[in-house]
């Protein structure tokens, strides 16, 4: 019935009977059936509100929104509600049976690390013995079951849909990216979590939150709204993984590679062959590389105590385990031994640790050839530091496309190119055409030389004027190596 599922919404109005049921609920008119709920949400591209008729056109019997229509049906039910996002997260939490009460909901928040941290503790609990769910950038996953993804966070109807899909399958743990977009457009309003870890602040994402600040508030707004009952856990290492923590209820624990803290981590080597660490005084050997992914590991096993696994064998699980695709993925051409990176780097602080921590793995004179775009319809002040970043940190870079979306992918290499001081002018070329750009690299590299080609990582396509092609960086990175080796 419509009036159950309006528990705990805040309601101004209401005009009909909200003693009627509810088929599904909808946030899209054009997918609105015969006895659905239509939801009315301003977006930041559309407002829901002017999608009303279209809705009950298609046979919407009752509307959900914050300023009654005009012409209203008499055959309709409308709620007036203070909040039309706030009321689409209630209202799926409770259509779909609150299953995320019934789960272990882990969330993962921050600008850099977010999918690995979510992946790899999808990955361990799957060892451990559970059955777990996973809702990332790249993809999600029920136990063994793949579903595809296309938002970091999905929805709130489609969230909550995917999560009652999970504890159908029997799932006990559940663990979830949850974006700035995502927290700010209340999208994980109503979830239950047990958990969140924040990984790290750096700029991101300003051509949607306009400040440094509101985005640090976004970030943080989440946290403050995690239960008593649940863990927080932060980088002590971001100088605002505090900041974070400071109002929240939850537990508060904390790791670090650099302070005393709840889960403390040293590196003691860092090559191509992995990670040697002491964590908490254990001594372990991990596949994964880099300095960024010994923070993303301690993240992973201070979650793990949290949720009261033995430190012992979640130590042995992830000493074998590996990254996310498209972070750090890496592959080598056979004659000459050139070692090709994909990386999903696509903010100037995540670039600066993939390239540092190619520069520290370097054993000699070895090129760093880096391929590198920023996307359109994006943070334009992130352009020119993206660019100054791979000059610094390479000895030959090629700018290029990312996803231009729609933007002339010249004036983002314009932007980019901005950014690079007289000294380093030598050091670049642009090819707009990103296959161009990966052949030429490829061409440029001499044995045992590095190929960085950072980000886009796990996408397969490329988004050009709304149109998104078949594009797959590692695919045509192996393709070629494969050239190369002939």
């Amino acid at each position: 019935m419509l009036k159950d599922i309006l528990y705990k919404v805040i309601i101004k109005a209401v005009q009909g009977d909200t003693a009627i049921p509810v088929n599904a609920l909808a946030l899209d008119s054009r997918i609105v059936k015969r006895g659905d709920c239509f939801v009315a949400v301003k977006g930041t591209l559309s407002d829901g509100h002017q999608f009303i008729e279209s809705a009950i056109a298609n046979g919407a019997s009752c509307i959900v929104c914050e300023i009654f229509p005009t012409n209203m049906v008499p055959t309709v039910t409308y709620v007036q509600v203070a909040d039309s996002a706030t009321a689409a997260g209630l209202m799926s939490h409770q259509f779909y049976g609150a299953p995320s009460e019934d789960l272990k909901l882990v969330g993962v928040t921050g600008t850099n690390g977010k999918t690995t941290i979510a992946t790899v503790l999808f990955t361990l609990f799957q060892k451990l013995g559970y059955k777990c769910g996973l809702i990332s950038t790249v993809q999600n996953q029920v136990a063994d079951t793949i579903i595809p993804s296309t938002h970091t966070t999905p929805d709130a109807i489609s969230l909550n849909k995917l999560l009652s899909i999970m504890k159908d399958a029997g799932c006990t743990y559940v663990f979830m990216e949850c974006s700035s977009h995502a927290i700010e457009q209340k999208r994980t309003v109503g979830l239950n979590f047990t958990g969140g870890i924040f990984s790290n602040i750096t700029h991101d994402h300003l051509d949607y939150h306009k400040t440094f600040d509101e985005y640090i508030r976004v970030k943080k707004s989440w946290f403050d709204e995690l239960p008593s009952t649940a863990f927080s856990l932060s980088n002590a290492d971001d100088k605002r993984g505090a900041v974070m923590l400071q109002n929240t209820r939850a537990k508060k624990y904390y790791y670090s590679l650099r302070t005393m803290a709840d889960f403390k981590g040293k590196i003691l080597d860092n090559s191509l062959e992995g990670l040697h660490m002491l964590v908490n005084e254990t001594d372990v050997h991990f596949k994964m590389i880099g300095e960024f992914n010994a923070y993303n590991l301690l993240a992973v096993y201070g979650a793990a105590i949290c949720l009261g696994q033995d430190k012992e064998e979640v130590l042995l699980h992830l000493s074998s385990t590996d990254g996310a695709e498209g972070r750090f993925d890496y592959i080598v051409s056979k004659m000459d031994k050139v070692i090709g990176i994909v990386d999903y780097a696509h903010t100037p602080d995540a670039l600066l640790n993939v390239l540092a921590t190619i520069k520290n793995l370097r054993q000699g004179n070895e090129k760093i050839i880096t391929v590198v775009g920023c996307g359109g319809n994006r943070d334009k002040t992130k352009r020119p530091i993206m660019a100054e970043v791979s000059c610094e940190y390479s000895d030959k870079v090629i700018f290029t496309s990312d996803n231009p979306r729609n933007e002339d992918a010249l004036e983002i290499l314009k932007d980019m190119e901005a950014g690079v001081n007289v000294v380093a002018r030598k050091k670049y070329i642009s090819i707009a055409d990103r296959r161009e750009a990966i052949k030429t690299a490829v061409s440029l590299s001499s044995k045992k030389d590095i190929v960085l080609i950072a980000g886009k990582g796990h996408e397969k396509y490329q988004e050009v004027n709304g149109v998104k092609h078949e594009f797959d960086d590692k695919k045509i990175l192996s393709e070629m190596f494969e050239l190369l080796d002939k």
